[in-house]
């Protein structure tokens, strides 16, 4: 599959000398970052599922284990979810997101938004297999109303395909009715219109939408509702026009103004990385007055920053 990630398969792979390589720059006094980073990022996931099997071979111990006890803070949070299969990633980030103390929304939101159907189905089937826990039941006993509705709609991953021409003026009719030409919202409209239909037939629905009432869907949606069910419906909107232009402003703004949301940051450059970072960086430079490469230069330090620039690869400046 073609990918449009920044980080791609090493050619000249072999684990077993890998695994040496990381054993050397963990063994003794101290230990070197660089190396660590500059082998890691520059290998793709399925390459280093093979290294952590090539080091319990060769030392008998667990690479990521090892890693977690040479290396602390947000650098062993990057490294730890660079070492972790994607599908078990998403997986250890709802289950975190769901059991945490408090329910961590923003994760929900961006997971449950932008993945596609079949992604969503291999994380309901290996959470369950993970924890032996239902993850719609968990999500539905942490949450409430109608943004309780929207996230079951999408973890049935059942999205329409394709676009239904027949229904794209309708579609924008009757969210049009449910919002703007109502006093007070029914939000259930919006959220089965939205949670249900591909993004393809909802791209010609903010079109026709736009041309009936005067205004972007997120417009409306911004004036119509609030809080979670807010944050979602954009999320889903916005994932429906441009999953990498989403995911360029969720980067610019884990980085915006006082204080860094490292775990966006880390989260969202660990999952697109081999999936569209690429073309996140493009939709950055179009949508901001920078490039993400400077912004998180400026925005990060350390062995962290430095593993993040790789991740992130060039600058567009």
């Amino acid at each position: 599959m073609a990918t449009r990630g920044s980080v791609k398969a090493s050619k000249n792979f072999n684990a077993t000398t890998d695994a040496e390589v990381l054993y050397k720059a963990m063994k003794g006094l101290g230990t070197n970052e660089d190396a660590i980073l500059e082998l890691l990022v520059g290998r793709n996931n399925v390459q280093r599922q093979d290294i952590k099997i090539a080091f319990k071979t060769l030392f008998g111990t667990d690479l990521v284990d090892k890693l977690k006890g040479e290396l602390g803070g947000k650098f062993e949070t990057l490294i730890v979810g660079l070492m972790t299969a994607p599908l078990a990633y998403d997986v250890s980030m709802l289950r975190n997101a769901i059991k945490g103390a408090g329910t961590d929304e923003k994760v929900l939101v961006e997971i449950l938004a932008s993945r596609t159907p079949q992604q969503v189905k291999d994380i309901v089937s290996a959470y369950r297999k993970e924890y032996d826990d239902d993850l719609e039941e968990d999500i539905s006993g942490d949450t409430s109303g109608h943004f309780k509705r929207l996230l079951v709609i999408l973890l049935q991953g059942n999205k329409q395909t394709g676009i239904q021409q027949e229904t794209v003026d309708s579609d924008a009719e009757v969210l049009f009715k449910a919002g703007e030409q109502k006093f007070g919202t029914d939000e259930q409209t919006f959220v089965t219109i939205l949670g249900n239909r591909s993004a393809e037939h909802l791209r010609k629905v903010f079109d026709a939408y736009m041309k009936l009432s005067g205004y972007e869907m997120e417009e409306s949606i911004k004036k119509e509702t609030s809080g979670g069910l807010r944050d979602l419906l954009l999320a889903v909107v916005k994932c429906a026009r441009s999953v990498p232009a989403y995911f360029a402003e969720t980067l610019y703004y884990a980085m915006k103004g006082l204080g860094t949301d490292d775990n966006t940051l880390i989260r969202a450059m660990v999952t697109r990385s081999e999936v569209d970072l690429l073309d996140i960086r493009t939709e950055f430079r179009k949508l901001f007055a920078c490039s993400l490469h400077s912004m998180i230069k400026g925005d990060t330090g350390g062995d962290y920053g430095k593993a993040l620039l790789l991740l992130c690869g060039g600058d567009d400046a």
